[in-house]
């Protein structure tokens, strides 16, 4: 950590981590440039994700009985996770962590910096939604979890019992309390968990741009360019070069969300941070309002209503950040959403959206200074939650850039974590 606040900060990265961290080292004072291959929020995950705000989400992907899931996700399809057989070998070494991860001891690692990062997220983001000019975008209406029967919902007590733990509100439904919130539910539904104190964004684009415009209207620069190298001198950090030439800075933000990792190895980290590929649909003409998110157990999809359009987002399918696109998990959305909403309009878009989530075998992000190249810093692999942890992630990293104290303990984010790393 610097003992005194760099001259310049250069954020890699413009999506909603990397801008959220951004604003708030402006607002603190600090010369900022983000710069960024696309435009803000364009790039990644922060365009097409499901808009939850989950502050109780610290329950890792990986639980105990994981090892008895992982057959089906490579030779189902249409199963919620799937490894194409192409790249069964590639991604080896990641599940191997992630199975690992899921051993009692780090699973308890894991949800207490979960924990301890997210537990003000819905706050925090309320906040920064008023700062920027957008508190609109922002609905505070709850989360609803759907199941079909007792015995489905048994099978996520575990998940269920970690977040009580950690302080989170659950209320239990019947058939009755599910129609009362959301009534186009289909009748298969007969159980509910609902999370009266969760919200989400109304348009996770929109919420990036407001942030984009409001760090340019304070005095904060973004860049067009591709970075491909980050550059040292004497053994720190120097800046950053991109396509375009040198960007040169006395602190660097590593914020490329599933593209981290490659700017990291030729400083010597080695971390297993994987594309967790995400798709969604976007229905305009649904025929069904929802007020909240609705997440059904069994289909591991959001379903979530936007500024114009009903949008059903979720599966998880390994293939790297090169790989095309595949229309048919996409189409699968379209099913999900039928077996949840019987009655809505399934009128099959001509398009779709994939995007990379940036995922770590224990589910927790790496936030910090580089302990091995001073005036570097990460912050990326929030998987599943980077919209939920990225206004939590720039108030925990925000002080260190500056050279600031600080209550945050960012050893639990620590990229050395990893064997290798």
């Amino acid at each position: 950590m610097p003992e005194t606040a760099p001259a310049s900060v250069l954020v890699i990265g413009a999506g909603i981590v990397g801008m959220a961290l951004a604003w708030r080292l402006r607002q603190s004072g600090a010369s900022v440039t983000v710069v960024d291959a696309d435009l803000p929020g364009e790039g990644g995950a922060s365009f097409g994700n499901a808009g939850a705000i989950s502050a109780s989400s610290v329950a890792p992907l990986a639980m105990p009985g994981l090892l008895r899931q992982v057959p089906r996700m490579l030779f189902d399809r249409r199963a919620p996770l799937h490894v194409p057989a192409g790249y069964w070998l590639r991604a080896a070494p990641w599940l191997a962590r992630f199975v690992a991860a899921a051993r009692p001891a780090a699973v308890t690692r894991a949800t207490a910096a979960l924990d301890a990062l997210l537990h003000l997220a819905t706050e925090q983001h309320q906040a920064l939604a008023r700062e920027i000019g957008a508190p609109e975008l922002l609905r505070p209406h709850g989360q609803l979890y759907l199941y079909r029967n007792e015995t489905q919902l048994a099978k996520d007590k575990a998940s269920w019992d970690i977040r009580q733990a950690h302080g989170a509100r659950l209320e239990r439904l019947d058939r009755a309390g599910i129609e009362a919130l959301e009534p186009s539910v289909g009748a298969a539904y007969q159980r509910a968990i609902f999370l009266p104190d969760h919200a989400h964004c109304a348009s996770p684009l929109r919420y990036v741009r407001a942030l984009a415009q409001a760090f340019q209207a304070a005095g904060g620069t973004i860049l067009r360019d591709r970075i491909t190298a980050l550059t040292t001198r004497d053994g720190r950090i120097s800046g950053a070069q991109g396509q375009s030439g040198l960007h040169a800075a006395e602190a660097v933000v590593l914020a490329a969300g599933a593209w981290s990792a490659r700017l990291a190895a030729p400083l010597g980290y080695r971390i297993p941070l994987e594309s967790q590929r995400g798709y969604h649909v976007d229905l305009t003409e649904s025929g069904i309002a929802l007020t909240r998110p609705v997440i059904p157990a069994d289909r591991k999809v959001f379903i979530t209503p936007m500024e114009g359009a009903l949008r059903v987002a979720g599966t998880v399918e390994f293939g790297g950040l090169d790989r095309v696109p595949d229309a048919t998990r996409a189409n699968l959305l379209y099913d999900d959403l039928a077996a949840v909403f019987p009655d809505a309009r399934v009128k099959r878009a001509e398009g779709f959206w994939m995007g990379h989530r940036p995922c770590l075998p224990d589910s927790v992000p790496v936030i910090g200074p580089a302990q091995r190249v001073p005036g570097l810093f990460f912050a990326f692999g929030h998987g599943h939650l980077g919209l939920t942890g990225s206004a939590p992630t720039a108030e925990m990293l925000a002080p260190a850039v500056l050279g600031r104290p600080s209550n945050h303990d960012l050893a639990p984010y620590a990229a050395e974590r990893f064997a290798g790393a």
